[in-house]
């Protein structure tokens, strides 16, 4: 069976230049139209799909290749033609840029992978004639390049209609529109990436804004035409394991502080039968009544130490069930929370949960980043001895306890270092895992979380919040 949907993808030639305030534009101007619109980002991001999802109201996922691999991209592009009328696909860092200085995972590698056409965002300040080298470089640098259109950033309307003479004429390539300069409208950026969408101030308005140029700046019918041209998909089967019996409660942190999660592991783990309570570690005394799981993701938690800090029952009630062998995933964010302390972002110390010996500090530089492939070490909840994961690291603050329960290994490079600290109940380390694309490891974890439930008696499946 097929899914035929028109989709295209917005990609640029590097970070920076300005593909996410674009693509919420885009969206919204489309929107705005009366069309259904979905959105995919490609590569690990938690942030930019946050975006797509709470201002606009857009369905969005990850198209990851490492994490992922190819059939179950080209399923959740497929998986996206029965949500929308159009999906727009936002690409990562530059084009050509994937995996070491390879194109693998790039965004072009999406583009190929999934048959999807691109339109090249090109900066066009201070330039004239040499844009059109680096137009027809990224048209020619891989046959086919899946390019198919240009729209010019940051430029006046006289300048863009002279440039787009020259680039169609140069180039053989349709010129879309410009986004003018707006400085009302741009979006604030932090260590991890763009300021999450919950925080920018005026962040409707100055979408809203951005809606209101393109639908003067850009030919909208031509950009649907041209992504009316994507191909068929034909989505591979996916038979999922059995569903767990009994429901078991799985407590998900998600609040200002912890709010990096796929939704598309959430979902997959509520196929397997868990049932997904939400609880904040900043607001809540308590974890949701009947929790044999918990799941906390990655964020912002050193922006939030003293407030983590301050809602001591809940911390001593983490430390308390995670000793007692309460299935828990950490990731990240989430890892630093259950440190013995943290230093936060003005370089106060403040006590934690506990649950993991040691100490999270900041620094001043990128840690370890990056795609990994986690090699386990011994058995644990998530993983056999000798099983691998693919996982990615991105972040500043760092532990004086990493962990050595699994060996990461960069791709395609011979550096490789120890990390998480890992039990049969515990999965506590940097490393973020996408575990939407193997569910039999999700699969143990909502195993595990049964087990809990049963040792103590069963009572998931009846206790309701």
């Amino acid at each position: 069976m097929s899914a035929s949907m028109p989709r295209l993808m917005i990609c640029s030639s590097a970070s920076g230049m300005g593909k996410t305030t674009l693509t919420c534009g885009l969206i919204q101007a489309l929107k705005n139209r009366g069309l259904a619109v979905s959105a995919c980002k490609c590569g690990p991001d938690f942030i930019d799909p946050m975006f797509h999802r709470e201002v606009l109201g857009a369905s969005s996922c990850n198209l990851d290749l490492f994490l992922a691999g190819e059939g179950f991209v080209c399923n959740l592009v497929g998986r996206m033609a029965h949500q929308a009328q159009v999906t727009i696909i936002e690409g990562a860092m530059g084009y050509y840029d994937g995996i070491a200085q390879s194109s693998v995972s790039s965004a072009y590698d999406v583009a190929r992978v999934t048959k999807t056409p691109a339109v090249l965002v090109v900066d066009g300040r201070g330039r004239a004639l040499s844009v059109c080298a680096e137009v027809c470089g990224f048209r020619d640098f891989r046959t086919p390049s899946q390019v198919v259109g240009i729209i010019f950033n940051q430029v006046s309307p006289g300048y863009a209609a002279t440039m787009a003479k020259m680039v169609e004429h140069e180039c053989g390539l349709p010129v879309l529109g410009y986004v003018p300069r707006l400085d009302e409208a741009v979006l604030e950026s932090r260590h991890l990436g763009l300021v999450s969408a919950a925080e920018v101030a005026g962040l409707r308005a100055k979408v809203d804004a951005v809606a209101r140029a393109l639908e003067q700046t850009v030919d909208l019918d031509r950009l649907l035409q041209l992504a009316g041209t994507a191909p068929d998909l034909v989505p591979e089967p996916c038979e999922l394991p059995a569903p767990v019996a009994g429901e078991p409660l799985v407590a998900v942190a998600e609040d200002e502080a912890f709010n990096f999660y796929y939704p598309e592991t959430l979902d997959l783990l509520e196929q397997l039968g868990a049932r997904l309570v939400r609880f904040s570690p900043l607001h809540d005394g308590q974890l949701p009544e009947g929790t044999c799981g918990l799941y906390l993701g990655g964020g912002y938690p050193e922006l939030h130490a003293r407030e983590l800090s301050a809602n001591e029952s809940l911390r001593r009630q983490i430390a308390e069930l995670v000793a007692g062998g309460l299935p828990t995933i950490a990731e990240c964010g989430g890892f630093l929370y259950l440190h013995e302390t943290m230093v936060d972002a003005e370089g106060l110390t403040y006590p934690m949960v506990g649950a993991v010996p040691g100490h999270a500090y900041g620094r001043d530089r990128l840690g370890r980043f990056g795609y990994v492939t986690l090699t386990a070490a011994h058995d644990s909840l998530l993983a056999g001895a000798g099983e691998q994961l693919p996982a990615h690291e991105f972040h500043y603050w760092e532990s004086s306890n990493p962990g050595t329960s699994f060996c990461a290994r960069k791709p395609q490079s011979t550096r490789s270092w120890d990390c998480v600290v890992a039990t049969e109940s515990l999965y506590a380390g940097f490393p973020h895992l996408y575990l939407a694309a193997h569910p039999r490891t999700a699969l143990r974890f909502v195993r595990a979380c049964a087990a809990f439930d049963q040792a103590r008696g069963g009572v998931c499946k009846s206790c309701r919040i």
